[in-house]
């Protein structure tokens, strides 16, 4: 699958005349293609979009339609989702780490799927949430993922016999494991591992009196990047036919974030200044680092840029328009020379970059337009 939005030059210079700069534009359609190619490709599979990936109520609708279940890591996700309509039993709270303030939220919108990984979290869940039910996290290692994030998370096997133990001593239902490879993992074989494990867990769990019914395969399935070139659709394939092996007769749930928007998001940014700076070209643009682009720090991606120009290209630093010197987002990117006012798109910038933008030094957030809400009136195509 190589589907994602790209807006054309016209596109783009309608848009930046009509709405200004910057700007981001979302695909809704984009969106219900991404969820279709993962109902595809991982059939009977329960979807539940990780929230924290992008926010947008455009998005969070469009896949509430198609019947998405969501992962929610805090209380601010509960209450949105719950004022957008979307029901608790579409929902599992999958912060390992959970507030007081989360779980008492949870408990008032009548979420009562967990996660967790550690022995203090489950007597803060059993008091909560009584007979809530829950899946132990387990640590996989995979350094080669762009975020690995069982740095931070996830019990270590050798403990999960103990954990499931004490949950079920306190009174939660003990549905099932949970794992992570880690954010823009670029094969599968970090999902077959895990697999294997929980395959190994959930046979030690069954001899000492468990009925696990529940497998969450988390998230990490990657989008095109500019630095790598990845078969999604065989690698999928692989993690069907480990998943259908192992555990033929389990539910399994997924946690597609980037994904489901990494590729529905355009932004559009403009020049605001450019200088020669010890000999190197420097650009500022109406969008930086603590805004769309927080993604370079946040999230690690490295952001095509297209300007639809041609010519020799040179070696140019990438300023955002903060009074903050930490806010460069590239240095001697390739690009070809520019002026004040010219438009740059940035395409695949729909997952964590919005979602982390902040109001810092008074500059607002990206606006959000909805693509097919604004095509027609401007004669788009």
């Amino acid at each position: 699958m190589n589907s994602y939005l790209k807006l054309s030059q016209v596109a783009v210079e309608k848009l930046a005349e009509q709405y200004g700069t910057p700007l981001l534009v979302v695909s809704t359609e984009q969106v219900e293609r991404n969820y279709a190619f993962m109902e595809e490709n991982l059939p009977g599979v329960k979807l539940y979009y990780a929230v924290k990936a992008n926010p947008n109520e455009g998005i969070i609708r469009k896949l509430a339609e198609l019947g998405s279940y969501f992962d929610v890591a805090s209380d601010g996700e509960m209450q949105f989702l719950t004022e957008v309509g979307i029901e608790p039993e579409r929902m599992v709270y999958a912060n390992p780490v959970k507030t007081p303030n989360g779980l008492k939220v949870a408990k008032e919108t009548g979420i009562y799927k967990f996660t967790f990984d550690s022995e203090s979290e489950i007597s803060k869940m059993a008091k909560a949430i009584p007979g809530g039910s829950v899946l132990l996290r387990v640590r996989v290692d995979n350094p080669k993922a762009l975020v690995d994030l069982n740095k931070k998370f996830g019990a270590h096997p050798d403990d999960a016999l103990h954990l499931l133990k004490l949950a079920r001593e306190q009174g939660l239902d003990v549905a099932g494991l949970c794992f992570h490879v880690g954010s823009q993992s670029s094969s599968a074989n970090a999902y077959v591992a895990a697999l294997k494990i929980c395959r190994r867990l959930f046979d030690e769990a069954k001899l000492a009196g468990f009925n696990m019914r529940i497998l969450d395969i988390g998230g990490g399935f990657p989008i095109p990047s500019i630095t790598e070139t990845i078969d999604i659709s065989a690698m999928i394939k692989v993690i069907r036919e480990t998943v259908t092996q192992y555990f033929p007769d389990t539910e399994i749930w997924a946690e597609p974030g980037r994904f489901m928007c990494g590729t529905v998001s355009n932004l559009i940014t403009s020049v605001i200044g450019t200088q020669r700076r010890d000999g190197n070209q420097w650009y500022f643009l109406d969008d930086g680092l603590y805004g769309t682009f927080s993604g370079v720090i946040f999230d690690h991606w490295d952001f095509e840029l297209e300007t639809f120009k041609s010519g020799e290209k040179i070696p140019a630093t990438f300023a955002g328009p903060s009074c903050d010197s930490l806010d460069i987002m590239f240095f001697d990117k390739m690009i070809t020379p520019l002026d004040i006012g010219d438009l740059i798109l940035v395409p695949n910038c729909g997952a964590y970059t919005s979602a982390s933008a902040t109001v810092f030094n008074g500059f607002a957030k990206t606006p959000i337009v909805i693509w097919e809400e604004v095509k027609d009136t401007l004669g788009l195509k």
